[in-house]
């Protein structure tokens, strides 16, 4: 329970591995705020969390405006009485060819990946700032954040950035005690790749489930990430132990790309 009393905001938390970080840090001691488009979603998650014992609220946002991701912060702190750690977890995929890129893609999946991550960034520092504590900020990024990814293109500039925004966050704010960092997942066996096999299979032709099977097949330790395996290192993040870490965005991938 080494988290036991914090407050904790997880964007993206209605499923996969938003839902696994919001009950695994319930887990660990910490009051959880969930937000999501889904409303429905988050209020299932909710009852999971109190199931564990800890308090939740939910609050339905759009990321990618940045208002609603300052009002997410501010339902947290007055519902749940503090503010200690925030998880912006939430974003989206996009599978194409660079060159049948549309600009309407790249400006969707902009502002929810990367301006999304800035909005929380922002809003979680201005509200440890202003409570005069230290606190922890928490970004998704990715292995396409490290390594592009044929058909991935734009989805890897999105993950690269988060990134970027993490090291430069880190470096303004350890001044005040708030630590930056991010995980970088590998395949993830969630509603988001079953649409990216699925798409793949669109615009290539594969078989359903080949392009994931082929993923798979690559990982090191020889099966698909699960939602647990994320959430396990986020909460490590999240913890005490992790105080002196800032500025990182470590590959919990099962080894498959190597840094």
């Amino acid at each position: 329970m080494a988290i036991s009393g914090k407050v904790a905001l997880v964007t993206g938390s209605g499923q996969g591995i938003g839902r696994g970080i919001a009950l695994r840090l319930a887990k660990d001691g910490a009051d959880i705020a969930l937000v999501d488009l889904n409303e429905e979603k988050i209020k299932q998650v909710a009852e999971e969390v109190k199931g564990l014992g800890r308090k939740a609220t939910i609050f339905k946002a759009d990321i990618s405006d940045r208002e609603q991701v300052i009002a997410a912060v501010d339902h947290a702190e007055k519902e749940l009485g503090g503010f200690d750690i925030m998880v912006n977890n939430a974003g989206i995929c996009q599978v194409n060819a660079l060159s049948d890129v549309t600009a309407q893609e790249v400006e969707k999946i902009f502002k929810i990946n990367v301006q999304g991550t800035l909005w929380g960034i922002q809003a979680a520092a201005a509200k440890f700032i202003a409570r005069g504590h230290k606190g922890k900020i928490i970004n998704a990024s990715s292995i396409a954040g490290h390594n592009g990814f044929a058909m991935l293109g734009v989805y890897s500039a999105t993950k690269f950035a988060v990134r970027g925004l993490t090291q430069a966050a880190a470096a303004e704010y350890a001044s005040k005690g708030i630590t930056v960092n991010a995980y970088c997942p590998g395949v993830v066996g969630t509603d988001m790749w079953e649409e990216i096999d699925q798409r793949f299979a669109d615009l290539t032709g594969a078989a359903k489930g080949e392009t994931y099977d082929k993923y798979v097949q690559g990982i090191a330790l020889g099966r698909a990430e699960t939602p647990e395996d994320v959430a396990a290192f986020v909460s490590y993040l999240a913890s005490p132990d992790a105080d002196y870490m800032t500025g990182q965005a470590p590959l919990i991938d099962g080894g498959m790309v190597y840094r």
